[in-house]
């Protein structure tokens, strides 16, 4: 080879060890101002104008709104939904929306959301379905239409760490609420709910067929002569709800598939996790054991909420490179102090 060849072939491979060497300190600051966050939530705010979702829930809100300079019950909803939808689980998670006003506007407090949830009564309960329903038939008749109909029902235990109405202890030896849940599969989103106390069974086929019922209520008229077909772990396996599916002519699955993720959990739990399984009247079952894995499947919902969700804004000025966090985000200075504490650990050995 030639003494040029080499020579070019050397300067070929020290490009290529600086770029792969050089590190870039990026400094952090929170002091950055004209930034919103969560900008794809607006999509949803967007999507509920458009297929006339905010309209209809104001109407059926409108008997619960005290004076017309008040926050419209109807978008308080609305926005109640967009926030669940973009991973909050309480009615504070709201805040997540109010802090954003240049994009969404001016958005209720909480005690005002609190209130519009309270003014909800049966009356009121049934038109928010049928404007949920109106507002699904036009999706669907806009393209959104799933090639196939199938409904997953699944109850939910959710923990009450005070004696609210309804609340009770459940099988796992929690206390709080016991909803069951049917979902379309296709796309996940829930169609129904039916809120149970905390100790209601987990294989009542009356309520399994409830909210199987309001389910194809949400579900336009024409469809309904499709092939539906009703899924649910071993809760709904009992005779009264497959028989009750018969009836209707749906069709029925009933069981629990343990995948791979599933079955690594199990086995990597340690012996003093596991706890004797009773049965519904309370006696222990010989030998049945159960054990709880929703935290080792769950995802850190509360870190997305506070920090991962938060913009930034690069700026790079006299060769450095810094991340601007906005300056009226509550957790931007908690996030820059993350940063500084993490720089403070030694770096990994190589």
């Amino acid at each position: 080879m030639r003494f040029a060849d080499v020579f070019a072939t050397t300067q070929e491979d020290t490009r290529k060890v600086k770029t792969q060497t050089t590190r870039q300190t990026v400094e952090v600051r929170a002091d950055g101002e004209g930034l919103v966050s969560h900008a794809g939530a607006y999509l949803l705010v967007e999507l509920a104008n458009r297929l006339g979702l905010t309209a209809a829930l104001s109407a059926a809100m409108a008997p619960t709104r005290e004076r017309r300079s008040a926050h419209d019950p109807g978008v308080v909803i609305r926005d109640l939904a967009v926030a669940i939808a973009d991973g909050g689980d309480h009615v504070s998670d709201l805040g997540v929306l109010r802090d954003q006003q240049p994009l969404f506007g001016s958005v209720a407090s909480e005690s005002t959301a609190h209130r519009a949830i309270k003014s909800i009564d049966a009356c009121l309960l049934e038109a928010i379905r049928g404007a949920r329903a109106k507002a699904l038939e036009r999706a669907w008749d806009a393209g959104a239409r799933p090639r196939e109909l199938i409904l997953d029902i699944d109850a939910s235990l959710l923990t009450s760490h005070s004696e609210k109405e309804g609340a009770a202890g459940n099988y796992k030896g929690g206390f709080g609420f016991h909803p069951l849940l049917c979902y379309l599969a296709e796309t996940g989103e829930p169609l129904a709910a039916v809120l149970r106390p905390g100790n209601a069974a987990a294989h009542t086929a009356a309520d399994h067929f409830e909210v199987l019922q309001l389910a194809l209520e949400q579900l336009p008229a024409a469809d309904l002569d499709r092939e539906i077909l009703a899924r649910t772990d071993i809760g709904g396996r009992t005779h009264a709800f497959t028989s009750d599916c018969r009836s209707a002519g749906i069709r029925f699955s009933v069981g629990y598939e343990v995948d791979r993720r599933v079955r690594g959990a199990i086995m990597d739990l340690p012996e003093s996790a596991w706890r004797s399984a009773i049965d519904g009247d309370g006696e222990v079952r010989e030998g049945a054991r159960v054990t709880e894995l929703t935290d080792h499947l769950a995802e850190p919902k509360r870190v997305r909420q506070l920090l991962l969700h938060v913009a930034g804004k690069i700026v790079r000025s006299a060769r450095r490179t810094t991340l601007r966090l906005p300056r009226s985000w509550p957790w931007a200075e908690d996030l820059a102090a993350a940063f500084c504490r993490l720089r403070a650990l030694p770096a990994a050995s190589p």
